[in-house]
Order: structure tokens, then C-alpha cells, then sequence
């Protein structure tokens, strides 16, 4: 890891230190902080999403290619729904970031800032996609119970028994567990909160809306059709990373987080 990403799980801890303490470390972390590189500097691929402000649960997608050193359209942007109480900032592959709100669990907020993608998954046996892909079964939870070991997995029930899924909201086959629901029959896992720290927000994908506009509980969601682009589009090879800002926080980082400079018009 490059720059202040690797003084991620120092900073994490330090509500045990002395102020003498965090005054020596804070140097450090402000030298990384301002180096050049990015943890995703090597990404040839880039899904953008960009909504109005934190407390938007719409906005939209659009997919990047780094072609001769910049960030270009490969499709126009599609509308995607967020949090139905907007977004927050997340932990991912950016620098922390102080101002605005941050994400909790159950906050109803989906995670802002700049995160890798993680497996594919669905109710079918495959898909169309060379993303790592995990077909789910009746018995394969995410784990969203804050203080469970096992916080912020997806998990095997057989595996991990009874007691361990025990108070998850978060089935894999909702069409199983939630009267037939379809949100879950394709999807994309975003690493937010790699380092699966409690309280700090968990299983946060990219899925299918239930319904058109409709928000999620923290999740980015969208029709079938850009669904299937998106994931037919992603190679794994290309590193890709996924990029959620509120329209102001775009305008002010992206020349420094080396974004495209323009989003939401026509390839």
C-alpha cells in the first residue's frame, strides 16, 4: 500500500493513545497524506458514481477506461439509486477524510469514497463476467450483526453453524428468504471496510434495484441492463475501483484523486 493507506489500521486505534502520542504520529501520517501516489494508480478501470449531495439517495453511473494515461467514457451514465439516507464517508483505498459524516452501521448511508471490488455474485449457477463470481445458496448470509466475529462476511451456514448467522438481516438468496425478492440476482461486493471493523458499516454491494428510483439501505443499486453491462465490462486484470462522491466532493477531489474531469456526458 502506498501513501497514508498504510497508516489506515494505526489511525483506527488510536482512541487508546496518550495525546503525546498521536502528536508524534500525526508527522507521519500528514508526510503519507501528501505523497503523489494513489492506491489506484495502476486501475484501468473506473465506476464512477456521482450523486447530487450527502443527503441524496440518487444520482448516477458511468464507467471509465484509462486510455493513454486518462480517464475516458467507455458508456454513457445510467441512473442509480444509494442510501435512503444519502451517503457518508466509508473506508476504503482513500485517505481519511474529517469533514462530513461518516458511516455506521445501520445508518441507512451508502460508503463515499474509493473502494476495490470485490466477487461477483448471483442466484445462477454463472454469469457473464470474468469477476471472481460466487453462485449463492439458501444458506450463504452476510453478516451484519455488530460484535459478531464474523462481521462483514459473506459466510456458509453449514460451514459456520446456526448460532453464527443468527440476527443477520443480510440472506444471499432473497428470492429464498424475502418472498421472491430480486435484488440479489446479480450483484458485485464493494470493498468497504476491508479491515471489517465493527460498527463501521458492512456488506455493501452493487445490485439490482427492486424497483425504479427505489433506494437501498446502503447499497448502489440499478436496472438489469446496466447491471449486465457493468458486469460483462469489468476485468479483473484492469484493477478496477469504485469511485462514490457527492457532487461537491467530485469538484474538489478530483483533480487530486486523479478522477476524470467531466462525468455524466455521452462517451
Amino acid at each position: 500500500m502506498r501513501g497514508s493507506l498504510r497508516f489506515l489500521p494505526l489511525l483506527r486505534r488510536l482512541h487508546g493513545w496518550s495525546m503525546s502520542g498521536l502528536l508524534a504520529l500525526f508527522p507521519l501520517v500528514a508526510a503519507a497524506a501528501t505523497g503523489n501516489a494513489l492506491p489506484w494508480d495502476d486501475a484501468g478501470q473506473l465506476v464512477l458514481v456521482i450523486t447530487p449531495d450527502w443527503d441524496a439517495s440518487d444520482g448516477s453511473l458511468q464507467r471509465f477506461e484509462r486510455i493513454d494515461g486518462r480517464w475516458q467514457a467507455v458508456a454513457a451514465a445510467v441512473p442509480i439509486t444509494v442510501g435512503r439516507a444519502g451517503s457518508a464517508w466509508g473506508i476504503g483505498l482513500h485517505p481519511l477524510q474529517s469533514h462530513g459524516p461518516q458511516k455506521r452501521e445501520g445508518d441507512g448511508r451508502a460508503p463515499a469514497g474509493a473502494f476495490a471490488l470485490g466477487d461477483a455474485f448471483g442466484y445462477a449457477g454463472s454469469a457473464d463476467t470474468a469477476m471472481p463470481y460466487r453462485a449463492m445458496r439458501a444458506s450463504d448470509y452476510c453478516i451484519d450483526v455488530d460484535g459478531s466475529p464474523l462481521y462483514n462476511r459473506i459466510v456458509d451456514r453449514d460451514e459456520v453453524g446456526e448460532a453464527a448467522v443468527a440476527g443477520s438481516t443480510e440472506p444471499m438468496r432473497r428470492d429464498l428468504h424475502a418472498d421472491g425478492d430480486q435484488r440479489y440476482r446479480q450483484g458485485l461486493v464493494i470493498r468497504h471496510n476491508p479491515d471489517n471493523l465493527a460498527g463501521a458499516g458492512s456488506c455493501i454491494f452493487a445490485h439490482l434495484w427492486k424497483a425504479p428510483g427505489e433506494a437501498t439501505a446502503g447499497c448502489t443499486a440499478m436496472d438489469a441492463e446496466a447491471m449486465q453491462a457493468l458486469l460483462a465490462w469489468l476485468q479483473p486484470q484492469a484493477q478496477p475501483v469504485f469511485v462514490l462522491l457527492p457532487q461537491a466532493e467530485y469538484a474538489r477531489l478530483k483533480r487530486s484523486w486523479q478522477l476524470p474531469q467531466s462525468a455524466g456526458a455521452q462517451p
